[in-house]
């Protein structure tokens, strides 16, 4: 490979960007600049004897855009830090409008009369939810009553609380899922965190309980049963997890299984 295909060709990158671009929302925009960036970064640490081949009139204009990229990473993280100040700042101004919303659909102020299954109809109005709700589960999504998120600290991220009248389905009368996010401006997830559910004798929707006959012959003439893991929105609070020691390696395939699994689990979130 010669020296001019191991440089990083720009001038491509420059062409096609517009109209790539284009077809991004901000927060891709963002993320592609930043590969950009890091891109740049890599190559002028490769070479940085190409720089010292220079002429000098050249080198003292990249040091001058060395200056100003500096001056626009400083903006950036001013950006950034107030956007996070302002998004808490206005979910105080929500918060008292989502809990009269509450009010409103469970009958708790002077409105005729609340909108019954209102977050059952909601969530099954959603494509990605809607592939998740058995029909078992709408008994016991029927007890809904609200749905709050919010940003959390410390590690960041996010979390969701649902909110349940009782029920004959579970104890639990708030279940949560939360987020932790390794970098909350251009969000990584790094593990979800479920409510362990405790289900009422009989009532996990969960499992499944499977009956077999013996077999012919057997002195055991009573049927064999076994609970096996179904489908149910109810697995959502139990996501999977990246093992946290070295020495669980994972092969390729399960790795790529795990990975998949855990971008459903937050597509859904």
């Amino acid at each position: 490979m010669s020296e001019n295909e191991e440089q990083f060709d720009m001038s491509e990158i420059a062409a096609n960007l517009p109209a790539a671009a284009a077809a991004l929302s901000e927060e891709d925009r963002a993320g592609l600049v930043n590969v950009l960036k890091s891109k740049l970064q890599n190559v002028a640490g490769q070479h940085t004897d190409i720089l010292e081949t220079l002429p000098l009139n050249v080198r003292k204009r990249v040091e001058v855009l060395r200056e100003l990229q500096s001056q626009h990473d400083e903006l950036e993280a001013k950006f950034l830090e107030e956007r996070a100040s302002l998004e808490a700042k206005y979910q105080k101004f929500y918060e008292p409008l989502y809990t009269k919303k509450m009010y409103v659909l469970n009958e708790l102020l002077d409105v005729e009369k609340g909108v019954p299954n209102f977050w059952l109809t909601a969530m099954k109005m959603n494509e990605v939810l809607v592939e998740e709700i058995t029909e078992r589960d709408e008994g016991a999504l029927k007890y809904l009553k609200d749905i709050k998120w919010c940003r959390i600290e410390n590690p960041g991220g996010f979390k969701i609380e649902f909110f349940f009248d009782p029920n004959p389905y579970f104890k639990n009368t708030v279940l949560t899922k939360t987020y932790q996010m390794i970098d909350d401006d251009e969000p990584i997830l790094e593990k979800a965190i479920g409510t362990e559910i405790e289900w009422h004798p009989g009532k996990c929707l969960t499992q499944k309980l499977l009956k077999k006959k013996p077999r012919k012959g057997s002195k055991n003439a009573k049927p064999i049963t076994k609970t096996e893991n179904c489908e149910s929105f109810f697995n959502f609070f139990n996501p999977p997890q990246v093992p946290e020691s070295d020495d669980d390696d994972l092969d390729e395939d399960t790795a790529e299984d795990l990975q998949n699994q855990m971008e459903q689990d937050y597509d859904i979130g």
